[in-house]
Parts: C-alpha cells; structure tokens; sequence
C-alpha cells in the first residue's frame, strides 16, 4: 500500500473513531440522564401521600420560615420535603389572626393571616364537586378545588413551580368575623341561614357572594411567597383577547412562535421552554386563563414561570380546549425531562397518582371521577402532539435537553 493511500485511510480511521466516541459520549450521557428522570419519578411516586402531620422533627423552625427556605429562582420547593405534611398541617390548622380582602384580581378571595405572621389566599367553595362549568373554557368562578389538585399535579409533573395549596374549612362566624378588617366586614350578609361574603374584587357583586353552609366555609389556602422573592408580572405570549371577534396574533399566524423566539426573554435561556412546560400543565387541568404570569423580579429572563392562580381549571371535563397547547405545537419543543415524566405517566399511572396525592387533604375527595379520567386522556393527546412534532422535524430538534442544576443550601 502506498503511502498516500495509507495516510488516508489513516485519516478516515480518526475521522471515524472521534465520530464514534462522539456518539458514544452523546448516548451515554442521555442514558444517563433518563435514568436519572426515572429515578426521580420513582422518588415522586415513593413520596406522594401526603399525611398532614404537625410534628416538625429535627428542628426548632416554624413551619413558615422551613417553606421560606425552599424557595429558590427556579423552584418553589424541593424534590424531597420530608417537612411538606407539617407545613400543610399549619396551613390547614393554624389560628387565623387578621381577614382582609384579597390583593388585586377579578375574582373573589380573602387575604388571611395565620399565627406566625404567615400570609396565606382563601378562596371559598362556589360549585358542588360534580357542577360542569359551561360556555367558554375560561368561563366560570375560581374553583378552590381546582387550586389544590392543580398544586399536586405541579409536584407529579416534578416542575415544582406552583405555591404550596391545601384545603381548609373556616367558620366566617368565630374565624374570621371578629378578625376581619371593615373593608372585608361590609361584604358579609346572611342569606337565609348561610353566612356569606362577596369581597372586593373587579366582578365581586352583592348579588353574587360565596356562602358558607350555616357558617362553615370550605376553601383553599394558598401559601404567601416570601417577600424577599417580590414577583413581576408578564402578558403571556399566548394570552387570549378576550373580545369576541377578535383574535390574537398566534390564532392565525402559524408561524407565531418564530416571532416569540426573536424577543426577549424567551430569545435565550429556560423561559420559553417553561411557557411549554405550562402550556402542557394548563392543558391537563383545563386553564385556558393564563393570560398574563409571573416571575420573579430582576431574574433576566432565568427565573421559573410560577405557576400561580390556577383556579379556573377543572371546569368542564368534556372539554378538551386544544388552543391551550398551542405553544407546543406551535413551537414543536419540549423538555427532555418533561417527556420523559409524561411517558411514566401513561396507562392510567397520572389519574391514580394525583387521586392518591389529594386523599389526605382536609376536603378530599378533591376532584370528581369524570375530571380525574379527563387528565389521562389529556395526556395521550399530548403525547400524540410531541409525535407529530418529532414525525416533522425529527426528535433531536423537538427534544431539548434543559437541565438546570437547583441549589437548596
């Protein structure tokens, strides 16, 4: 063999062994981190059963400041809190000590203060469990229950960007009368043998109040964020109009998201990729209300999208809104980790996980059976969505591998 022939082949022979080593390297490293995910699921699914236990052992901290500490920018709490059933436990039990109206909003909610200084939103029961909310999917009151399966669902997803929620009943006539301020006071009134309230909100109507039965009110309460994270607030990219024939620029511009990709923050770092992870879990539970969202302030773009007010959620379990997934099938991207966590939730593995998660709130059953059902075959559609994706463009574009290393120290 020549000797020109031999460098060549020579150089065909490195050429090939960087390539394969390469290769190699690529895979190994994206086994690796599927059996990570996996992993992880199987410590969510170890973990789920949340007992609501006061007991908070190995530590002098108040619930309060232990859920202060696990707020991080992109986590509102850890993947393992041994301390989630006390801090749940106080947020269902603690003494109310002052009832205000609730901040800023269109919909009913009180402002609490629990002992400790912990603030906390309420939001009342306004549907029995199985009422079907009809008309437009944003149609409707805030649904409390929708608040506390929408949190659960956020730790099975393992996003953990959603505030802690837990039910909890109140007597509006010993709780939270006595506390409250007048503003919230000159809402009360008494329909026939119910104490009710109507708040201060931009729909709040005397004709239309929340009312307890006799004086007994079911809710939610959802865990305050602490003040050192203040929020900033953003129109989201996908936001509705919200005026009959009208639409918004992604309804009709298919190519939409390559307009969204060239402005910022969604340009560079993680924040496009969570408006996918949310339109994903705003699909499931049924939100077609996301019209604006929050961060944290100052963040640049690398703060989570935190997954606040999910109440007009489980409304109707026989619509499925499909426009909710437009970011993902508009933009055709997803999370390696988020694909990964809908596989491991097929086969009804998502619906008898979240009803196992909810069975120790304080208002279990949270969800009726038709919603729980409607949750898995959301999910096939979704998957079904990431299919046609990948059949178009290949799995290597729609796949992104987004790995953010989370300090809790």
């Amino acid at each position: 063999m020549k000797l020109k022939q031999r460098v060549v082949l020579l150089a065909i022979l490195v050429v090939i062994f960087i390539f394969t080593k390469v290769f190699l390297i690529d895979n190994l490293d994206t086994s690796a981190a599927n059996r990570e995910d996996l992993r992880a699921f199987h410590r969510m699914m170890a973990s789920l059963r949340v007992e609501l236990d006061p007991r908070l052992d190995h530590t002098l901290q108040s619930p309060w400041e232990i859920a202060a500490q696990w707020v991080v920018p992109r986590e509102v709490y850890p993947e393992e809190t041994p301390e989630l059933g006390a801090v749940m436990h106080a947020m269902a039990t603690k003494k109310i000590i002052k009832a205000d109206v609730g901040y800023k909003g269109t919909q009913l909610k009180a402002l609490l203060i629990l002992e400790g200084g912990q603030k906390v939103v309420f939001k009342p029961k306004r549907y029995a469990r199985d009422y079907v909310v009809e008309g437009e999917p944003y149609a409707g009151y805030d649904r409390h229950n929708a608040e506390v399966a929408a949190f659960h669902l956020d730790r099975i997803l393992g996003f953990r960007r959603a505030p802690l929620v837990v039910g909890r009943f109140v007597n509006l006539r010993t709780e939270i009368k006595p506390i409250a301020t007048e503003q919230l006071l000159s809402t009360f009134l008494t329909l026939g043998n119910n104490t009710c309230f109507y708040g201060k909100c931009y729909y709040c109507r005397e004709t239309e109040p929340a009312c307890a039965e006799g004086d007994i009110m079911e809710g939610s309460v959802t865990l305050w964020l602490p003040d050192v994270w203040p929020l900033q607030k953003h129109r989201h990219p996908w936001g509705r109009t919200y005026r009959e024939g009208k639409l918004a620029r992604w309804e009709y511009d298919e190519s939409y998201c390559d307009a969204v990709k060239k402005t910022s923050p969604y340009d560079a770092g993680p924040r496009l990729l969570d408006i996918i992870d949310t339109s994903i879990f705003d699909y499931l539970i049924g939100n077609a209300d996301r019209h604006h969202y929050e961060s944290f302030q100052d963040d640049e773009g690398a703060s989570m999208l935190i997954l606040l007010d999910n109440a007009k959620s489980f409304g109707n379990p026989s619509l499925d809104e499909r426009s909710i997934l437009a970011p993902l099938y508009q933009c055709c991207i997803i999370r390696v980790s988020t694909w990964n966590r809908l596989n491991y939730l097929k086969n009804g593995v998502l619906k008898s996980a979240l009803k196992t998660a909810m069975s120790h709130d304080p208002i279990s059953p949270v969800l009726s059976d038709p919603h729980l059902d409607a949750l898995d075959q959301r999910l096939l559609s979704i998957l079904a969505t990431v299919k046609q994706c990948t059949d178009q463009f290949g799995p290597d574009v729609v796949l992104v591998e987004d790995r953010m290393t989370l300090s809790h120290l």
